[in-house]
Order: C-alpha cells, then structure tokens, then sequence
C-alpha cells in the first residue's frame, strides 16, 4: 500500500485537503479497495473547491451529484448482476469517510441514497420486481432516491411515532397527503420512499413516490447553520395519485430482524469532517510562523500535544468503526445481534469527531472564525451529527438494556 504524504494546499482558501495515504493505508486491504479510495480521494478533493460555495449559498450542490452519477457511485451498492458495483458495508463506509473530507452535505445526502440499497441487499424486505425495478432506475437512469419519513409532529422515525401523512384507496389508486421534514437531496430527488398511515388503520406502509408527479412540492424550509447543502426541505404531498402497486413497504412484507448497519454511513460522514479539519489545523501549524517564534507553531509542545490529542480521538474512533464494519461483512451470522455495537460506533465517532473539530480550532485560534475559513464550516456541520440517529441517550440505554439483561442470564 502507499504510506506517501503529500500536501495539497488550495491557497484560495476554499479548502485545504491534506491527502496522507497513512490514515487509509492500515484498512486497505485488497486492490479493489485500493481504487475505491483512489476514486473517493478525487471527488474528495473537487467537492473541496466547492464546498464554500455551496455552504455560504445555501444551495444544493449539483456539480458533485453530476460527478457522482458519471462516474457511478450512485450505482456502488447496487448489485453487480443489475450494473452496479455490488460494495459491502466496509467499503461504503470508507468512501463516505473520504468524500466527507472533502464535502460534509454531499456525503450525508448520498449516503441515505445508497444505504437504501444496500439495506436491501442485504434484508430482502422488498419484492425482487421491486428491487430490479428500482436498481435499473439508478444505473441507467441515474435516479436518485431517499425515505421521507421524518413530520414536524412525530421526530425522528427511529422513535416509533406514527406518521400523520395519509394514504386512502380511491377507485384502485392511493391518494396521499401529508408533509415530511427533513428530506434531504429533496431537490435532487427523482423518487421518494414516503411513509403513511394506511387509510387511518393504525398500519405504515411506504410508498415510491416519483417526485414529478402532480400534488407534489418542495418547500424551502431548510435555512440552519449546519449541513446547508444537504437542502432536506419540506416535501409537501396534496392529493398525491399512485398507482396500488407504490405500497412497496408494509406490515405483509417480510420483517429483517437485522439492525439497520448501513447507518455506519452516519458516523463515517462525521470522522470525515473531522479529518478536514485535523487536516487543516496541521497544514495551519506547518506553515504559520509568527515573528515571536523561531520557527512554524508546529514546533510548540502544547501544539504537538493538541494534534496527539487529535491522532488519539481518530484512532479510537476509526479502528472502532472499521473493525465492526468489517466483522459486519465477514460473519453474517452475528449480524442480529449486532445493533449495540452499530449503535456505539455512532455515539464514539460524533462525540470524537466534535472533539477533533474542537481541538483543531484551538489551533488555528481566531483565523477559525472567520467566513473565509473552512475550520468555521467544519466546526458547525460536525455539530449535526450529535442529532443523528442514533440519540445519544438511546445509545445509552440501549447498552444499559443489554449489560443488565445479560447480567441476569449468566
């Protein structure tokens, strides 16, 4: 494997990628993989260029979904048998890592998109005409798809609430109506997987919604100070007409008792935000000598403390998440008794992703603060995934849940 470093400085200001082969080299593992980051390493470094842009604008960053669909990322988690690449969870979350790097919003939003294929792939919940239907759309049309399952009244999915969004059966068609938050890549959606109350019975179903369908509308209510590109405006459904077979998702399909690993995405996306910034605080402290100093502040022991203290959080952090992906992918029949440990990769590597961005900007001192900086972009995208699924303090419990239940077996 390469174990080069080599420092890319972008002296425009509008990002600096520092490409150290090193923190890959140790999971790198096959040739394959070898491509796999050459491929993530060169959109890592376009995205950079553009990811002030798309952060101070607000705007949804197209450039890079054009560059992933031509070069076909879109389709990796897409069986190989239909045209896609066929990539595991291991390999899904080190390219997620590595675009991050380069552009935290592009990275979180792909991610949904391919983690819905890949959860399939590997759960077989939905028909096999369904699961063809829907992995040709991506590879030869370059569709791309997300859940709409978030509502302003019940939260996050992940804690049961039933949607208020509604689907009836009139004359052998589903209306639907209703309005989920958080929908991200909304712009760029060609299909949504939209959750509904069927006919007021208590039941959920999702239904693929194409999004250029009469009834169905974006409302712009993404303005936050994080994760900007991302765009998860309102999708807004009114008298929405489909067809009886859009229920792709309900209580007679088959029930996966496996843990939801494709969420790993979750806490890639966020240590790659934090490499940004470790990146940019050692390019900083190479360079910046001030008249007080003999040479670069790299050479002060309380900033080589500071990037220790880095190197220290990335470490536990990534070996954690790579080791469970990788157990993920070689012992599937551990898999359902995996989601404590899924769930822990993404309580460590948030908190210690916020803590890198924390300690970097302690660096760089003042200069973070200013718009031109990408550390300022780092620091408040990092804090969105504290509000990730899943919470913290479900994490918790959930470990507490175990520990006493295993306790009283043994």
């Amino acid at each position: 494997m390469v174990n080069s470093v080599r420092l890319i400085v972008d002296h425009d200001r509008k990002g600096c990628v520092l490409e150290m082969n090193y923190l890959y080299a140790p999971f790198i593992k096959s040739e394959r993989e070898q491509q796999l980051y050459e491929l993530g390493n060169k959109l890592s470094a376009s995205f950079a260029h553009r990811a002030e842009d798309v952060d101070r604008e607000g705007h949804f960053p197209s450039e890079n979904f054009e560059e992933l669909k031509q070069s076909g990322y879109i389709s990796f988690t897409v069986p190989e048998k239909f045209g896609g690449k066929g990539i595991n969870l291991y390999e899904f979350i080190m390219l997620q890592e590595q675009i991050a790097t380069g552009d935290a919003a592009t990275a979180l939003s792909i991610g949904w998109h391919l983690g819905i294929m890949l959860e399939m792939r590997d759960e077989q919940t939905w028909s096999d005409e369904v699961y063809e239907r829907l992995s040709k759309l991506i590879v030869n049309e370059h569709a791309l798809l997300n859940r709409a399952a978030s509502e302003p009244a019940t939260g996050s999915p992940t804690r049961g609430g039933m949607p208020q969004t509604n689907a009836s059966m009139k004359g052998g068609q589903w209306v639907i109506n209703g309005r989920k938050s958080f929908t991200s890549m909304a712009p760029g959606l060609h299909y949504a997987l939209v959750s509904a109350q069927i006919d007021n019975t208590g039941e959920k179903g999702f239904f693929l919604v194409d999004m250029s369908l009469d009834g169905v509308t974006i409302e712009e209510k993404w303005d936050t100070i994080s994760m900007r590109g991302t765009r998860s405006d309102d999708l807004v459904l009114n008298d929405v007409i489909l067809s009886k077979d859009a229920l792709i998702e309900n209580s007679g399909n088959n029930k996966s008792e496996l843990p939801k690993a494709w969420l790993l995405h979750i806490p890639a996306c966020y240590l790659g935000v934090a490499i940004a910034a470790r990146n940019e605080a050692i390019s900083f402290a190479s360079e910046y000598s001030p008249n007080s100093l003999p040479g670069p502040i790299k050479e002060v022991p309380e900033v080589q403390r500071k990037i220790g203290e880095m190197e220290l959080e990335l470490i536990r952090a990534r070996e954690m998440m790579y080791s469970i992906a990788l157990r993920w992918v070689n012992e599937p029949h551990q898999r359902k008794n995996m989601g404590a440990e899924l769930a822990a990769v993404k309580h460590v590597a948030t908190n210690s992703a916020a803590k890198v961005v924390d300690i970097a900007m302690r660096i760089v001192g003042a200069r973070a603060l200013f718009r031109d900086n990408p550390m300022q972009r780092y620091y408040r995208d990092v804090r969105a995934g504290l509000h990730n699924p899943p919470m913290d303090d479900a994490v918790i419990s959930m470990l507490a849940s175990r520990a006493l239940t295993e306790s009283k077996s043994s």
